[in-house]
């Protein structure tokens, strides 16, 4: 007897460590609350600890904005200028919705890394003091409150590692405790995720990680060539967050810093689906759901809700079918080689996570892999038609 045609999906998973997109990988797929697919490849076990990047947005800043918007500690008119007043951003009147819809006006990227390291370069000293790393992160910080606008506030959309940077520091202030305690509290032991992030004042860590970059700083990534010279540099040790500007932040960000396994992925997912149903409220009841997985309303052809994002029409990471008929679907990639899309119809969660930047960041093959994996999926579940 053949196979489920779901168990494809390893061959798959396998076939991206053998043509080198990827060294490891692990995959969780639920349909309908149900794990029909959970696999791994390369030099990877279930247990294995990945760098999950920009998928830190959502499992923790968006997440833990849900939560305190529940209890009323912030919400999406909170004003960026009632915790960093006499900012660009402040002055500009951006709301917390605007940074969740990245349509805050604030550039994609600024290196912070590279002054924090030319400032303090026993950053790359493992055996720097705590204080020192307090000092850096309080630099970064003010420093991201400090970033001009590029352009004026709710006129476009352009994803922003910096919003994210400021929006969690504004949600530690409002709840007036460090992130990571407020994702642990708040995220983590309500939803069962083991995901958690590494302080590098907390190492060594336990665990096996998944490796993704040898030096700090990193090579910087296709397009950032010229953004920094004269950095110094060393080797880095295993289990470090991969983002620069997370790993001067100590480890901890808004923007990155997570650490998880695809299972972690996929119970969140999980988690979102539950959470519109208004089956599960660890985190909000089910209108708050709504209106933070509605597209943002202001701009026109925005992907964007408040924090996550859905797929774009044409080549999208989820493939041709994910989010194909309404209510569509939502999701976040990563740049070490990470995404979560739910599709909020088929009641279906694909968490796929690799290294892929553990050989080189340059290399995009990712961007073809995870459209091609997402449409095996459906089509594996039959899911590609609805009624």
């Amino acid at each position: 007897m053949n196979p489920h045609p779901i168990a494809n999906l390893q061959a798959v998973l396998d076939d991206g460590v053998e043509l080198g997109i990827f060294p490891a990988a692990q995959a969780v797929v639920l349909h309908k609350g149900m794990q029909v697919f959970g696999g791994v490849a390369g030099n990877a076990t279930g247990d294995t600890r990945f760098d999950l990047a920009s998928l830190t947005k959502v499992l923790s800043t968006t997440a833990l904005f849900l939560r305190l918007w529940t209890e009323g500690k912030v919400g999406p008119n909170t004003l960026v200028s009632r915790y960093h007043p006499g900012t660009p951003a402040g002055d500009a009147g951006v709301t917390v919705a605007d940074l969740l819809y990245h349509r805050s006006g604030l550039p994609p990227f600024v290196p912070f890394f590279s002054e924090a390291l030319k400032a303090r370069p026993e950053l790359l000293d493992a055996g720097c003091s705590a204080s020192v790393r307090t000092q850096a992160r309080e630099d970064v910080l003010r420093a991201a409150a400090s970033t001009p606008l590029d352009a004026p506030v709710r006129t476009r959309t352009a994803y922003s590692d910096v919003g994210f940077i400021l929006l969690g520091d504004i949600l530690s202030r409002a709840a007036n405790a460090p992130l990571d305690t407020l994702y642990s509290r708040h995220v983590a032991e309500p939803l069962g995720l083991h995901a958690r992030f590494h302080r590098l004042t907390d190492f060594p860590v336990d665990g096996a990680t998944a490796h993704t970059g040898a030096m700090r700083p990193r090579e910087p990534a296709p397009g950032q060539e010229s953004l920094w010279k004269d950095v110094p540099s060393r080797p880095s040790r295993p289990g470090e967050v991969d983002d620069d500007n997370a790993w001067v932040l100590d480890g901890v960000a808004g923007h990155a810093g997570l650490f998880g396994t695809a299972v972690d992925v996929a119970r969140f997912g999980q988690a979102v689906l539950e959470g519109c149903a208004g089956t599960h409220a660890a985190l909000a009841p089910a209108p708050l759901w709504h209106r933070l997985l509605a597209t943002d309303p202001l701009i026109e052809g925005s992907t964007r809700s408040m924090g996550f994002d859905s797929p774009s029409r044409g080549h999208s990471s989820a493939g041709r079918f994910i989010g194909d008929t309404p209510p569509g679907a939502v999701g976040h990639l990563g740049f070490t080689g990470t995404s979560l899309w739910v599709d909020l119809r088929r009641s279906l969660v694909v968490a796929l996570i690799t290294n892929r930047v553990a050989q080189g960041r340059q290399d995009l093959r990712i961007r073809d892999f995870r459209p091609a994996f997402h449409e095996l999926v459906v089509e594996a579940l039959d899911l590609t038609a609805l009624p």
